[in-house]
């Protein structure tokens, strides 16, 4: 076993695993070895057995056969107690904390120190701001966890970890929720802890990172173990190819258009006062036809506010918006998709997709008057709609009739771009599309946008990834505090480039 260097002597040994739900094998004779001060990554798309492994690992759920060693000796861990004596800690990305209780009650729950027959604060105080010292964290131990952010919730879950004495971290997409800033933060920690000696397993959708801080990688798909490689020789596209089981370009040619193309889509000092969240000032932009511009910037900077505000969700104060030269007003989502823009939403399970429904349903509902014969809809016409967008958008699901509940994230985020696309627009506009998708479905919407964009249509494009941001757009508009703070051509933008106009330290040396 080689780990780019690092100490190869395995803390966890995982062979011939397998686990079944019924008629469904979840694991088929997976493997899995993580080393010591080894930061390993799992990757793979939705279903392909990563949190099964996990829960195994948690002792959430028991293998059905195979072998796990732990730190030289045989597990089968009935329960996570089990699992937390033995010295593995799991950080979900759905946080186990106590909300209602201190910072040092939660670092200290279940090994609480103690004198006489009380709980002794000041050791307890004590021992939870060494633990805070170690992740980095500046918070009093009595501060309630509910007054803290996400991210400093996390590292409370961590530093509870290590005072458990914790040797194996399994951190389940543990920046999925994160600021890149705090994500940033989160990396240098894990590479902290694996020089002190902590092995980490790093479960994670965005390769970018997963090439950041790992030493291997593990690959999963449909359950099975595909391969293990040093991060330092291999690639992403190598990665996605092994998770997806064929060949995928994640670096495409951005499609530049023609100088020439008309502007399908422009807005002209646009401003929106409010108290209550972002505020835009006076926001100029244009996209032509066959353009992908991206728009970038910190949380909070209006980039989402400006894409309501075009589309008629919210109302604007002052200025103008254009539709192929066309002075319109939107007072409502409808009539901007009765014009010819779409926009597929930041959230889509609240915002766009109605979960109980069949895809049918949610592919077909923006066109319904479309599909109408003699004032019904026909239901054989919504079935053709829908499985040419199955087919065209390669949407994973049993059929069409499947609930939306059931399909994973990326074929969710699929089924939305699908009810927009059968609108026929000329501006589409995609606030995160890719947030929560796993890399295989990230890929193959990169490919869809592109393909879109080369047919003509005029792209919006926000995201929160400048990897992302990059590698897709012809033209990137910085955004910050509700104004527009740079525009960069595809050929002269880069990530410091693009962080240095959204922090408003461009001008700085």
């Amino acid at each position: 076993m080689t780990s780019a260097g690092r100490a190869t002597t395995p803390l966890l040994f995982a062979e011939h695993v397998h686990k079944r739900y019924g008629g469904v094998h979840a694991l088929r004779d997976v493997h899995l070895d993580v080393a010591q001060s080894e930061i390993h990554a799992l990757v793979g798309e939705n279903g392909a057995g990563k949190s099964t492994m996990i829960n195994i690992l948690a002792g959430a759920v028991r293998r059905d056969e195979g072998r796990v060693t732990f730190d030289g000796r045989v597990v089968d861990f009935a329960s996570p107690a089990e699992s937390q004596a033995a010295g593995i800690a799991v950080i979900h990305q759905e946080l186990a904390t106590l909300p209602t209780m201190s910072v040092a009650e939660n670092v200290c729950m279940g090994r609480m120190p103690t004198k006489g027959w009380r709980i002794d604060r000041p050791a307890m105080y004590s021992t939870t701001r060494e633990l805070l010292h170690v992740v980095g964290l500046d918070v009093e131990p009595d501060a309630r966890m509910s007054d803290l952010s996400l991210s400093h919730q996390q590292l409370v879950e961590i530093a509870k970890a290590l005072g458990a004495g914790a040797r194996l971290l399994v951190m389940d997409e543990p920046t999925a929720s994160l600021t890149e800033h705090e994500a940033l933060h989160l990396h240098s920690l894990a590479r902290q802890l694996r020089d002190r000696g902590t092995a980490i397993l790093f479960v994670s959708h965005r390769l970018s990172e997963v090439f950041a801080i790992s030493d291997r990688i593990t690959v999963f798909r449909d359950g099975a173990h595909v391969a293990t490689l040093s991060t330092a020789v291999t690639t992403p596209e190598q990665i996605v190819g092994l998770m997806v089981g064929r060949a995928m370009s994640l670096e495409a040619m951005v499609s530049v258009p023609d100088p020439d193309a008309a502007v399908v889509l422009e807005v002209r000092g646009l401003t929106r006062r409010n108290p209550s969240g972002p505020s835009l000032e006076q926001v100029n932009l244009a996209v032509r036809r066959g353009e992908i511009v991206g728009l970038a910037g910190l949380v909070g900077a209006g980039r989402s506010e400006l894409a309501r505000a075009i589309f008629g969700e919210d109302s604007y104060d002052t200025g103008e918006i254009l539709l192929e030269g066309s002075r319109v007003r939107f007072r409502s989502p409808a009539d901007a998709l009765r014009a010819g823009v779409a926009m597929v939403p930041e959230d889509r399970t609240t915002l766009a997709l109605f979960l109980e429904q069949p895809v049918r349903a949610n592919m077909s509902m923006a066109v319904l008057p479309r599909l109408r014969t003699r004032g019904f809809v026909s239901r054989r016409a919504e079935r053709v709609l829908a499985n040419d967008y199955v087919g065209r958008l390669r949407v994973t699901t049993p059929d069409i009739e499947t609930p939306v509940r059931a399909l994973s994230g990326g074929n969710q985020q699929k089924t939305v771009l699908a009810r927009w696309l059968a609108t026929k627009p000329k501006v589409l506009i995609l606030d995160e599309p890719t947030h929560g998708v796993d890399v295989g479905a990230k890929a193959e919407i990169h490919e869809l946008i592109r393909g879109l964009a080369r047919e003509g249509m005029a792209i919006l494009f926000i995201s929160s990834e400048l990897p992302e941001i990059l590698a897709l757009s012809a033209r990137i508009i910085v955004m910050r505090e509700g104004r527009i703070a740079a525009t960069l051509a595809h050929d002269e933008a880069n990530e410091r480039l693009v962080m240095l106009h959204a922090t408003g330290s461009a001008a700085k040396p």
